[in-house]
């Protein structure tokens, strides 16, 4: 089988070709899924002969505990605890250089350093292998390697191998950088539109629903005007439906390469008798490098007009500078009632509302019930509500210290 060979005076590493193809694999898999880091640094340990390989994410400090994803050959814990770490030689080190404790302190030195003393030996450390790995946003991740000192010291040939081990962890850990942030974000305009009661669907381009928002499924999952069918978004009235799926097909022929999203709207009826859905189209101007029939091609939006939210009262009352009493009843005006449906709905005299209602107008600038139901309506306050739908994504490498 094929090996990676070295120039000529380094000594041979025996690691072929598929071995160093199976640790890529493994990184590139953890930039994907950060529980796959603790397997990718296993296969590093083994190849290198290692006892702990540690990718040090955060270190601990007063504020935080820390981060470290480690593995080792005897399954001991690894301690996240570093003292001394001021003083350690692999402190302030050149990003991406890979160095051994032999390449940046004598042994004498190494051997009665505080942080030998307080950490390394007491872990049975005495052989290291580090590079600090400096990422696109600026973050640095501590790649270590260690070995007891019953094991040899790295040579050359390992140390070869760490070196073209690093640029790839780099790379992964800008990959992971990226892709969490991205998550990121589509996660919080996913929560914005759940909260402002805006449904998200989105069909590929056999018109096949591959994507809903928490808004959207709730809609959905109503079958009151609109339903999913044969994994086909469709309109319960026939007229309605007929309707959408010309829209949708008009998306769908959309001058492909344009700039400009085809936009169009119509209302959808609901048999329940309450206000139609408003429903917008747009197509979505196709990625060259995205290919497939899971490739995105239409967005269909959804917007209950009647539906009822509550934002959380303590951040209505910050926006507005309101009492706990007048921002209850600003909520119950901003979600249609009239004044006197408010009051008894808060069980208050009308008085009493009619009172807090003259203290909303002065404190918000407003004249007409009307202009309140605007201002709270397009206010932030309903983005904060706590039963926000929201994906949760579990937390990958972040910034060390």
């Amino acid at each position: 089988m094929s090996e990676i060979t070295q120039p000529v005076g380094i000594e041979h590493t025996a690691i072929t070709l598929d071995q160093f193809s199976q640790i890529l694999d493994k990184l590139y898999e953890a930039a994907l899924n950060p529980d796959g880091w603790e397997s990718c640094l296993e296969s590093i340990r083994q190849q290198l002969n290692g006892n702990y390989v540690s990718l040090i994410v955060r270190t601990v400090t007063a504020e935080d505990t820390g981060l470290i994803v480690s593995v080792s050959q005897t399954r001991r814990e690894l301690d996240r605890y570093t003292p001394n770490l001021s003083v350690s030689p692999f402190t302030g080190m050149l990003p991406d250089r890979l160095v051994t404790n032999a390449d940046v302190i004598a042994d004498s030195e190494w051997r009665t350093s505080a942080y030998y003393l307080g950490w390394c030996a007491p872990h049975d450390v005495y052989h290291v292998m580090a590079a600090d790995i400096a990422t696109r946003e600026g973050e640095i991740y501590g790649f270590r390697i260690t070995r007891p000192e019953s094991a040899p010291p790295f040579s050359a040939a390992d140390k070869d191998l760490g070196r073209r081990l690093v640029p790839h962890i780099k790379r992964a850990l800008n990959l992971h950088q990226s892709i969490h942030q991205d998550r990121k974000v589509l996660s919080l305009y996913s929560r914005a539109m759940a909260q402002l009661l805006v449904g998200v669907v989105v069909l590929d381009k056999d018109c096949n629903v591959i994507e809903c928002n928490p808004a959207a499924k709730s809609i959905l999952d109503m079958q009151d005007g609109l339903r999913v069918t044969g994994n086909q978004l469709e309109a319960t009235y026939a007229n309605d439906n007929r309707k959408l799926q010309r829209m949708i097909k008009d998306a769908l022929s959309h001058k492909e390469g344009s700039k400009i999203a085809l936009t169009e709207a119509l209302s959808i009826s609901r048999p329940s008798g309450q206000l139609s859905w408003g429903v917008v189209l747009q197509s979505i101007s196709p990625d060259q490098w995205t290919e497939g029939k899971q490739r995105p091609a239409v967005a269909v939006f959804v917007r209950d007009s009647e539906s009822k939210t509550q934002p959380p009262v303590k951040l209505a009352q910050q926006l507005f500078q309101l009492t706990p009493a007048e921002t209850m009843l600003a909520i119950q005006l901003a979600n249609g009632m009239s004044l006197e449906e408010a009051a008894e709905a808060l069980n208050i005299r009308r008085n009493t509302a009619r009172a807090h209602l003259r203290s909303i107008f002065s404190k918000t600038g407003v004249r007409r019930q009307m202009e309140l139901v605007r201002i709270f309506l397009n206010s932030v306050a309903w983005l904060g509500a706590k039963d926000a739908p929201a994906g949760t994504l579990p937390e990958g490498p972040q910034k060390a210290q």
